[in-house]
């Protein structure tokens, strides 16, 4: 625990530094949103902004309404983690599961620092573990500390079931930061309503094992959420190519799927490090936000 810590707290000094840098002291807008949320709608009056009528409402009839807008003090940030078994591949202590924990980490201690609330939800095909958001440094640790002692009671996956319970567990609009490996179908509907009610960033995890099989002939294969031994003849035909243009297509028609519904999108290799794109994606928000 205190070698994660320690870990954890250098790749959040290394990302505060280089986005102060870089961004002009900018970090906290990551956090904290456009600083107005919508809060109702009312008629409209002379001299009302075109650009804050609510076309969807207005198209029912009943007059021109325009939108309303509250100050947002404060940001939630939520983050959902894929803890299923498949997500156990890698190398020792740089597996799937490491690296999704691990940006869970040093993004609860950079949000914390900002005021915001945090919570998280682990999932599986079941609801591993809710934390309710909350603000100040003893939730994030208290996160962190979660993610490591956290045992899964399922092997399986189902995104769909864990997107649906986050639908009905986060009420107010927030930052929601989505992290699987994907390896999953049907999901895709829950994806576009989450991202329609909040600010979506979905990171894909994947490991070069599941994609780069050396040829060894007939070996056995643990389908890690079944439990089920395949024997595979990596040798045979174009059988390793295929391997891996079914995840490049998997991936590949995720960041299309994210870039049609406005969804930030980042794909990391467990071999990589992730602060470089972690600073790429606070630079691209930054820059939405404020010519939003």
């Amino acid at each position: 625990m205190k070698a994660l810590l320690k870990k954890l707290r250098r790749y959040e000094i290394q990302i505060r530094k280089a986005i102060n840098s870089q961004m002009q002291g900018d970090f906290h807008s990551v956090f904290k949103g456009s600083g107005l949320e919508f809060d109702d709608v009312r008629p409209y009056q002379y001299g009302d902004d075109v650009r804050i009528i609510d076309w969807n409402v207005s198209a029912k009839g009943h007059g021109t309404f325009v939108k309303t807008f509250r100050e947002e003090k404060e940001q939630t940030v939520f983050f959902i983690l894929d803890v299923s078994a498949s997500e156990d591949i890698g190398s020792p202590g740089n597996t799937k599961a490491d690296i999704g924990k691990e940006i869970c980490g040093v993004l609860a201690l950079s949000a914390s620092k900002e005021s915001a609330h945090v919570g998280l939800i682990c999932f599986s095909d079941v609801k591993e573990k809710y934390i309710k958001p909350s603000k100040g440094h003893s939730q994030a640790y208290e996160i962190i500390s979660t993610l490591v002692k956290l045992r899964p009671q399922s092997l399986k996956t189902d995104l769909n079931k864990a997107i649906a319970f986050s639908l009905n567990a986060i009420r107010r609009r927030s930052v929601v930061i989505l992290i699987s490996d994907f390896i999953d179908e049907g999901y895709q509907k829950n994806l576009k309503a989450l991202a329609r009610r909040h600010d979506l960033v979905v990171i894909h995890i994947s490991d070069k094992r599941e994609t780069r099989l050396p040829k060894l002939g007939i070996i056995p294969v643990i389908d890690k959420e079944t439990q089920k031994t395949l024997w595979i003849n990596t040798s045979f035909g174009d059988f390793r190519e295929k391997i891996s243009k079914r995840h490049a297509s998997r991936k590949a028609e995720l960041e299309q799927f994210s870039r049609k519904h406005e969804i930030n999108f980042i794909s990391l290799d467990t071999d990589e490090d992730y602060v470089p794109k972690l600073l790429r994606l606070f630079k691209v928000r930054n820059k939405s936000l404020k010519t939003s």
